[in-house]
Protein backbone atom coordinates (compact mmCIF):
# COMPACT_ATOMS: atom_id res chain seq x y z
CA UNK A 1 0.00 0.00 0.00
CA UNK A 2 2.76 2.47 0.78
CA UNK A 3 4.22 1.99 -2.68
CA UNK A 4 1.12 2.21 -4.12
CA UNK A 5 0.83 5.68 -2.06
CA UNK A 6 4.45 6.85 -3.46
CA UNK A 7 4.12 5.88 -6.91
CA UNK A 8 1.19 8.45 -6.82
CA UNK A 9 2.57 11.18 -4.44
CA UNK A 10 5.35 10.94 -7.60
CA UNK A 11 2.40 10.86 -10.78
CA UNK A 12 0.47 13.76 -8.76
CA UNK A 13 2.82 15.83 -8.69
CA UNK A 14 4.08 15.44 -12.38
CA UNK A 15 0.41 15.91 -13.34
CA UNK A 16 -0.30 19.16 -11.47
CA UNK A 17 3.66 20.35 -12.43
CA UNK A 18 3.49 19.91 -16.54
CA UNK A 19 2.76 23.50 -16.88
CA UNK A 20 5.63 25.03 -15.16
CA UNK A 21 8.00 21.34 -16.69
CA UNK A 22 6.93 22.50 -20.35
CA UNK A 23 7.47 26.76 -19.56
CA UNK A 24 10.97 25.66 -17.94
CA UNK A 25 12.13 23.11 -20.44
CA UNK A 26 10.57 24.61 -23.23
CA UNK A 27 8.66 21.98 -24.69
CA UNK A 28 5.45 21.73 -27.44
CA UNK A 29 2.79 19.85 -26.91
CA UNK A 30 4.28 17.27 -29.05
CA UNK A 31 7.06 17.11 -26.84
CA UNK A 32 5.07 16.58 -23.95
CA UNK A 33 3.12 13.75 -26.00
CA UNK A 34 6.44 12.08 -26.66
CA UNK A 35 7.54 12.34 -23.15
CA UNK A 36 4.18 10.82 -21.77
CA UNK A 37 3.51 8.24 -24.62
CA UNK A 38 7.17 6.65 -25.51
CA UNK A 39 7.87 5.54 -21.92
CA UNK A 40 4.51 3.93 -21.65
CA UNK A 41 6.06 1.99 -24.94
CA UNK A 42 9.02 0.85 -23.34
CA UNK A 43 7.33 0.20 -20.38
CA UNK A 44 4.66 -1.89 -22.00
CA UNK A 45 7.87 -3.89 -23.84
CA UNK A 46 9.02 -4.96 -21.08
CA UNK A 47 5.72 -5.71 -18.77
CA UNK A 48 5.70 -9.01 -19.78
CA UNK A 49 8.53 -10.25 -18.97
CA UNK A 50 8.06 -8.78 -15.77
CA UNK A 51 5.04 -9.83 -15.11
CA UNK A 52 6.49 -13.95 -15.82
CA UNK A 53 8.99 -13.26 -13.18
CA UNK A 54 6.07 -12.70 -10.78
CA UNK A 55 4.61 -15.84 -10.79
CA UNK A 56 8.61 -17.25 -10.11
CA UNK A 57 10.25 -17.46 -7.34
CA UNK A 58 12.66 -14.21 -8.14
CA UNK A 59 9.84 -11.96 -7.56
CA UNK A 60 11.15 -9.99 -4.38
CA UNK A 61 14.53 -9.20 -6.47
CA UNK A 62 13.43 -7.71 -9.45
CA UNK A 63 10.72 -5.89 -6.85
CA UNK A 64 13.75 -4.09 -5.35
CA UNK A 65 15.42 -3.56 -8.53
CA UNK A 66 12.15 -1.74 -9.73
CA UNK A 67 12.54 0.02 -6.48
CA UNK A 68 16.02 1.53 -6.77
CA UNK A 69 15.58 2.65 -10.45
CA UNK A 70 12.17 4.25 -9.55
CA UNK A 71 13.82 6.33 -6.83
CA UNK A 72 16.80 7.22 -9.80
CA UNK A 73 14.45 8.03 -12.01
CA UNK A 74 12.71 10.96 -9.90
CA UNK A 75 16.08 11.97 -8.81
CA UNK A 76 16.94 12.52 -12.56
CA UNK A 77 13.70 14.09 -13.58
CA UNK A 78 14.03 16.64 -10.55
CA UNK A 79 17.58 17.18 -12.38
CA UNK A 80 16.50 17.72 -15.85
CA UNK A 81 17.56 20.46 -18.36
CA UNK A 82 15.67 19.89 -21.51
CA UNK A 83 13.52 17.20 -24.04
CA UNK A 84 16.38 14.56 -23.50
CA UNK A 85 17.47 14.40 -20.43
CA UNK A 86 13.61 14.27 -19.21
CA UNK A 87 12.85 11.66 -21.75
CA UNK A 88 15.96 9.55 -20.40
CA UNK A 89 14.69 9.81 -16.57
CA UNK A 90 11.12 9.22 -17.70
CA UNK A 91 12.21 5.80 -19.66
CA UNK A 92 13.79 4.96 -16.03
CA UNK A 93 10.60 5.52 -14.61
CA UNK A 94 8.31 3.63 -16.78
CA UNK A 95 9.61 0.10 -16.47
CA UNK A 96 10.81 0.24 -12.68
CA UNK A 97 6.76 1.45 -11.76
CA UNK A 98 5.80 -2.03 -13.67
CA UNK A 99 8.72 -3.70 -11.87
CA UNK A 100 7.81 -1.93 -7.97
CA UNK A 101 4.59 -1.18 -7.71
CA UNK A 102 2.98 -3.68 -10.39
CA UNK A 103 5.04 -6.83 -8.48
CA UNK A 104 3.75 -5.04 -4.76
CA UNK A 105 0.31 -5.23 -6.00
CA UNK A 106 0.86 -8.81 -7.37
CA UNK A 107 1.79 -10.14 -3.98
CA UNK A 108 -0.90 -8.37 -2.84
CA UNK A 109 -3.57 -10.56 -4.71
CA UNK A 110 -1.89 -13.30 -3.42
CA UNK A 111 -2.73 -12.66 -0.02
CA UNK A 112 -6.07 -13.08 0.16
CA UNK A 113 -7.53 -14.24 -3.30
CA UNK A 114 -11.41 -14.23 -2.40
CA UNK A 115 -11.14 -10.58 -1.32
CA UNK A 116 -9.47 -9.63 -4.81
CA UNK A 117 -12.21 -6.37 -5.38
CA UNK A 118 -12.31 -5.14 -2.02
CA UNK A 119 -8.53 -5.71 -1.70
CA UNK A 120 -7.74 -3.65 -5.09
CA UNK A 121 -10.88 -1.06 -3.79
CA UNK A 122 -8.01 -0.58 -0.75
CA UNK A 123 -5.16 -0.30 -3.08
CA UNK A 124 -6.69 2.56 -4.93
CA UNK A 125 -7.36 4.61 -2.37
CA UNK A 126 -3.81 4.54 -0.93
CA UNK A 127 -3.03 5.79 -4.71
CA UNK A 128 -6.13 8.57 -4.39
CA UNK A 129 -4.07 9.66 -1.04
CA UNK A 130 -0.92 9.56 -3.85
CA UNK A 131 -3.19 11.81 -6.46
CA UNK A 132 -4.27 14.28 -3.46
CA UNK A 133 -1.25 14.79 -1.98
CA UNK A 134 0.74 15.43 -5.52
CA UNK A 135 -0.67 18.33 -6.10
CA UNK A 136 -1.04 19.41 -2.66
CA UNK A 137 2.87 18.76 -2.07
CA UNK A 138 3.86 20.78 -5.54
CA UNK A 139 1.58 23.76 -4.02
CA UNK A 140 3.41 23.54 -0.51
CA UNK A 141 6.89 23.31 -2.85
CA UNK A 142 6.37 26.32 -4.85
CA UNK A 143 4.97 28.19 -1.66
CA UNK A 144 8.53 27.71 -0.15
CA UNK A 145 10.39 28.19 -2.94
CA UNK A 146 11.25 24.49 -3.96
CA UNK A 147 9.61 24.31 -6.98
CA UNK A 148 8.72 21.38 -8.73
CA UNK A 149 12.42 19.82 -9.47
CA UNK A 150 12.45 20.06 -4.90
CA UNK A 151 9.24 18.43 -4.54
CA UNK A 152 10.30 15.36 -7.46
CA UNK A 153 14.26 15.38 -5.19
CA UNK A 154 12.54 15.01 -1.83
CA UNK A 155 10.37 12.07 -3.20
CA UNK A 156 13.27 10.11 -4.93
CA UNK A 157 14.68 9.64 -1.28
CA UNK A 158 11.35 8.53 0.49
CA UNK A 159 11.25 5.33 -2.37
CA UNK A 160 14.40 4.65 -1.86
CA UNK A 161 13.94 4.31 1.58
CA UNK A 162 10.49 2.37 1.02
CA UNK A 163 12.75 0.17 -1.34
CA UNK A 164 14.88 -0.81 1.38
CA UNK A 165 11.92 -1.88 3.74
CA UNK A 166 10.63 -3.79 0.96
CA UNK A 167 13.24 -6.39 1.58
CA UNK A 168 11.03 -7.40 4.33
CA UNK A 169 8.06 -8.46 2.17
CA UNK A 170 6.96 -12.06 3.24
CA UNK A 171 8.87 -14.56 1.06
CA UNK A 172 5.40 -16.84 1.11
CA UNK A 173 4.05 -14.89 -1.40
CA UNK A 174 7.16 -14.65 -4.09
CA UNK A 175 5.21 -16.97 -6.91
CA UNK A 176 5.36 -20.94 -7.49
CA UNK A 177 8.83 -21.52 -8.27
CA UNK A 178 7.91 -21.92 -12.17
CA UNK A 179 10.54 -21.40 -14.94
CA UNK A 180 9.95 -17.69 -16.77
CA UNK A 181 8.76 -19.97 -19.95
CA UNK A 182 5.96 -21.98 -18.62
CA UNK A 183 4.79 -18.40 -16.88
CA UNK A 184 4.96 -16.75 -20.37
CA UNK A 185 3.23 -19.64 -22.33
CA UNK A 186 0.81 -19.78 -19.90
CA UNK A 187 0.22 -16.23 -19.56
CA UNK A 188 0.09 -16.25 -24.07
CA UNK A 189 -2.86 -18.96 -23.36
CA UNK A 190 -4.97 -16.98 -21.07
CA UNK A 191 -5.01 -14.39 -23.71
CA UNK A 192 -7.39 -16.28 -25.89
CA UNK A 193 -9.98 -15.95 -23.37
CA UNK A 194 -12.60 -13.53 -23.92
CA UNK A 195 -13.11 -12.65 -20.42
CA UNK A 196 -9.95 -11.96 -20.32
CA UNK A 197 -9.61 -9.34 -23.81
CA UNK A 198 -12.85 -8.03 -21.92
CA UNK A 199 -11.05 -6.94 -18.82
CA UNK A 200 -8.14 -5.93 -20.71
CA UNK A 201 -10.33 -3.19 -23.04
CA UNK A 202 -12.23 -2.03 -19.82
CA UNK A 203 -9.14 -1.43 -18.39
CA UNK A 204 -7.53 0.56 -21.54
CA UNK A 205 -11.23 2.77 -22.15
CA UNK A 206 -11.37 3.44 -18.25
CA UNK A 207 -7.94 5.05 -18.53
CA UNK A 208 -8.79 7.91 -20.83
CA UNK A 209 -10.57 9.49 -17.73
CA UNK A 210 -8.28 8.14 -15.21
CA UNK A 211 -4.68 8.52 -16.46
CA UNK A 212 -4.90 10.02 -19.84
CA UNK A 213 -7.03 13.09 -18.52
CA UNK A 214 -5.05 13.84 -15.67
CA UNK A 215 -1.60 14.19 -17.94
CA UNK A 216 -3.48 16.45 -19.89
CA UNK A 217 -5.51 18.23 -17.07
CA UNK A 218 -3.41 21.14 -16.01
CA UNK A 219 -2.80 21.74 -19.56
CA UNK A 220 -6.86 22.03 -20.16
CA UNK A 221 -7.55 23.83 -17.02
CA UNK A 222 -4.70 26.63 -18.34
CA UNK A 223 -4.37 26.94 -22.21
CA UNK A 224 -7.89 26.39 -23.06
CA UNK A 225 -10.04 27.15 -19.36
CA UNK A 226 -7.78 30.26 -18.68
CA UNK A 227 -6.97 29.14 -15.03
CA UNK A 228 -3.89 30.54 -13.70
CA UNK A 229 -0.85 27.85 -12.76
CA UNK A 230 -2.40 27.91 -9.16
CA UNK A 231 -6.19 27.65 -10.02
CA UNK A 232 -5.25 24.57 -11.83
CA UNK A 233 -2.94 22.55 -9.10
CA UNK A 234 -6.36 23.64 -6.86
CA UNK A 235 -8.31 22.40 -9.85
CA UNK A 236 -6.12 18.84 -10.16
CA UNK A 237 -6.60 18.71 -6.22
CA UNK A 238 -10.42 19.09 -6.27
CA UNK A 239 -10.16 16.33 -8.92
CA UNK A 240 -8.49 13.97 -6.58
CA UNK A 241 -9.71 14.94 -3.47
CA UNK A 242 -13.35 14.30 -4.77
CA UNK A 243 -11.59 10.33 -6.35
CA UNK A 244 -9.96 9.70 -3.24
CA UNK A 245 -13.60 9.94 -1.30
CA UNK A 246 -15.63 8.01 -4.13
CA UNK A 247 -12.72 5.25 -3.37
CA UNK A 248 -13.04 5.60 0.33
CA UNK A 249 -16.94 5.50 -0.11
CA UNK A 250 -16.36 2.49 -2.57
CA UNK A 251 -14.99 -0.24 0.04
CA UNK A 252 -18.51 -0.19 1.67
CA UNK A 253 -20.55 -0.05 -1.34
CA UNK A 254 -19.25 -3.33 -2.35
CA UNK A 255 -20.39 -4.77 0.47
CA UNK A 256 -24.16 -4.31 -1.21
CA UNK A 257 -23.13 -3.35 -4.95
CA UNK A 258 -21.87 -5.60 -7.76
CA UNK A 259 -19.06 -4.03 -8.47
CA UNK A 260 -19.93 -4.49 -12.54
CA UNK A 261 -23.71 -3.04 -11.67
CA UNK A 262 -21.82 0.03 -9.71
CA UNK A 263 -19.22 0.57 -13.27
CA UNK A 264 -22.28 0.62 -15.44
CA UNK A 265 -23.97 3.79 -13.26
CA UNK A 266 -20.74 5.62 -12.75
CA UNK A 267 -20.28 5.29 -16.33
CA UNK A 268 -23.64 6.10 -17.26
CA UNK A 269 -23.34 9.23 -15.04
CA UNK A 270 -19.81 10.65 -16.52
CA UNK A 271 -21.29 10.33 -20.05
CA UNK A 272 -23.83 12.87 -18.92
CA UNK A 273 -21.07 14.63 -16.84
CA UNK A 274 -17.88 15.19 -18.75
CA UNK A 275 -19.73 17.24 -22.07
CA UNK A 276 -20.92 19.54 -19.77
CA UNK A 277 -17.43 20.23 -18.13
CA UNK A 278 -15.89 21.08 -21.55
CA UNK A 279 -19.13 23.19 -22.69
CA UNK A 280 -19.61 25.16 -19.98
CA UNK A 281 -17.83 28.15 -18.98
CA UNK A 282 -16.21 30.11 -15.91
CA UNK A 283 -14.37 28.40 -12.80
CA UNK A 284 -16.65 27.55 -10.19
CA UNK A 285 -19.21 25.79 -12.59
CA UNK A 286 -16.18 23.58 -14.16
CA UNK A 287 -14.51 23.14 -10.47
CA UNK A 288 -18.04 21.55 -9.26
CA UNK A 289 -18.23 19.10 -12.39
CA UNK A 290 -14.61 18.61 -11.90
CA UNK A 291 -15.20 17.40 -8.33
CA UNK A 292 -18.68 15.24 -10.04
CA UNK A 293 -16.24 13.79 -12.40
CA UNK A 294 -13.59 12.49 -9.67
CA UNK A 295 -16.50 10.64 -8.06
CA UNK A 296 -17.83 8.66 -11.01
CA UNK A 297 -14.72 7.67 -11.60
CA UNK A 298 -13.73 6.29 -8.29
CA UNK A 299 -13.65 2.20 -8.86
CA UNK A 300 -12.89 2.38 -12.51
CA UNK A 301 -9.44 1.39 -12.10
CA UNK A 302 -9.96 -1.13 -9.06
CA UNK A 303 -12.98 -3.19 -10.44
CA UNK A 304 -11.53 -4.29 -13.81
CA UNK A 305 -8.51 -5.05 -12.52
CA UNK A 306 -9.96 -6.75 -9.86
CA UNK A 307 -11.79 -8.58 -12.62
CA UNK A 308 -8.40 -9.87 -14.47
CA UNK A 309 -7.13 -11.18 -11.63
CA UNK A 310 -10.32 -12.92 -11.09
CA UNK A 311 -10.65 -14.41 -14.51
CA UNK A 312 -6.85 -15.71 -13.81
CA UNK A 313 -6.85 -17.37 -11.04
CA UNK A 314 -3.29 -18.49 -9.91
CA UNK A 315 -1.61 -16.21 -12.22
CA UNK A 316 -1.35 -12.76 -11.06
CA UNK A 317 1.84 -12.07 -13.47
CA UNK A 318 -0.27 -13.00 -15.75
CA UNK A 319 -2.04 -9.81 -15.29
CA UNK A 320 1.18 -7.80 -15.69
CA UNK A 321 2.01 -9.29 -18.57
CA UNK A 322 -0.89 -9.16 -20.99
CA UNK A 323 -1.62 -5.74 -19.06
CA UNK A 324 1.53 -4.88 -20.95
CA UNK A 325 0.78 -6.21 -23.97
CA UNK A 326 -2.68 -4.46 -24.55
CA UNK A 327 -0.96 -1.18 -22.86
CA UNK A 328 1.34 -1.02 -25.91
CA UNK A 329 -2.21 0.24 -27.95
CA UNK A 330 -2.84 2.90 -24.27
CA UNK A 331 0.39 4.23 -24.28
CA UNK A 332 -0.02 5.43 -28.04
CA UNK A 333 -2.88 7.45 -26.63
CA UNK A 334 -0.82 10.38 -24.79
CA UNK A 335 1.14 10.71 -27.96
CA UNK A 336 -1.95 10.91 -30.09
CA UNK A 337 -3.41 13.37 -27.84
CA UNK A 338 -0.61 15.33 -27.82
CA UNK A 339 -0.04 15.93 -31.76
CA UNK A 340 -3.86 15.76 -32.08
CA UNK A 341 -4.01 19.02 -29.86
CA UNK A 342 -0.70 20.27 -31.53
CA UNK A 343 -2.55 20.33 -35.15
CA UNK A 344 -6.60 20.66 -33.30
CA UNK A 345 -6.00 22.59 -30.61
CA UNK A 346 -6.46 21.11 -26.88
CA UNK A 347 -9.97 22.35 -26.58
CA UNK A 348 -11.66 20.02 -29.50
CA UNK A 349 -9.05 17.33 -28.59
CA UNK A 350 -10.37 16.88 -25.26
CA UNK A 351 -13.55 15.44 -26.58
CA UNK A 352 -12.41 12.29 -28.07
CA UNK A 353 -11.76 10.81 -23.94
CA UNK A 354 -15.75 10.98 -23.90
CA UNK A 355 -15.20 7.43 -25.37
CA UNK A 356 -14.40 6.33 -21.99
CA UNK A 357 -17.95 5.76 -20.62
CA UNK A 358 -19.27 4.71 -23.66
CA UNK A 359 -17.14 1.69 -23.90
CA UNK A 360 -17.62 0.99 -20.43
CA UNK A 361 -21.40 1.20 -20.32
CA UNK A 362 -20.99 -1.60 -23.73
CA UNK A 363 -18.55 -4.11 -22.37
CA UNK A 364 -19.13 -4.56 -19.11
CA UNK A 365 -20.67 -7.55 -18.25
CA UNK A 366 -24.47 -7.59 -16.66
CA UNK A 367 -23.89 -10.54 -14.52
Amino acid sequence: MAIELVDELVGGTYAAAWPLIRDDLGLSYAEVGIVLAVPGFVGSVLDPLIGTVADTARRRTLLLFGGFAFALSAALASASVGFWTLLIALLIGNPATGAFVSLAQATLMDLAPGRRERNMAWWTLAGSFGYVGGPVLLTVALWIGMGWRGALAGLALVALGLTLAARRLPSAFQGDGGSLVQSLAAALRAMRRREVLRWLALLEAADLLLDVLFYFLAFYLVDVAGWSVVEAAFGIAVWTGAGLVGDALLIPVLRFVRGSAYLQASALGALACYPLFLAVPGYWPKLVLLAALGLLNSGWYAIPKAGLYGSLPGQPGAAIALGGITGLVGAAVPLAIGVAAEIAGLGATMWALLAAPVILLALTPRR
